[in-house]
């Protein structure tokens, strides 16, 4: 192996595993989706940027505090880069202020919980 090997080669990235279930949201109608599901059991939205290093080591710690237990708890993705339309109709349907990256809960078709950057790892998801 020369050099440039040594150098420019990339080691495969080791695979995390993580319990939670990322439900990809894509679409304005599944907001009306996860307001109809939070008549029964309470919903995650996690509101991400790709782009920002907050927002990426607050998502991995957030995938981490998920044990076994929580694997049936629902929480849906929002890449917010490419879902910017998105992102702006959840905060107008749940009258939350935009920030990156944040945790809404909804509960009754209403936000019970909004927590945003590091205070995102306080929400303590299994009292839900």
């Amino acid at each position: 192996m020369g050099i440039f090997d040594k150098i420019f080669k990339s080691e495969p990235k080791e695979v995390v595993k993580t319990n939670v279930q990322w439900i990809p949201l894509t679409k304005l109608s599944q907001l009306e989706e996860i307001k109809e599901a939070s008549k029964k059991e309470a919903i995650a939205i996690f509101k991400h940027s790709t782009r920002c290093g907050i927002s990426s080591m607050v998502i991995k710690q957030f995938e981490k505090s998920f044990d076994e237990s929580m694997t049936h708890f629902k929480v849906y993705y929002l890449d917010l880069l490419n879902f910017r339309e998105i992102s702006d109709e959840v905060g107008y349907t749940f009258q939350v202020m935009h920030q990156s990256p944040q945790l809404l809960v909804v509960k009754n078709e209403a936000l019970i919980v909004s927590a945003s950057h590091y205070d995102i790892l306080q929400v303590n998801l299994k009292s839900f």
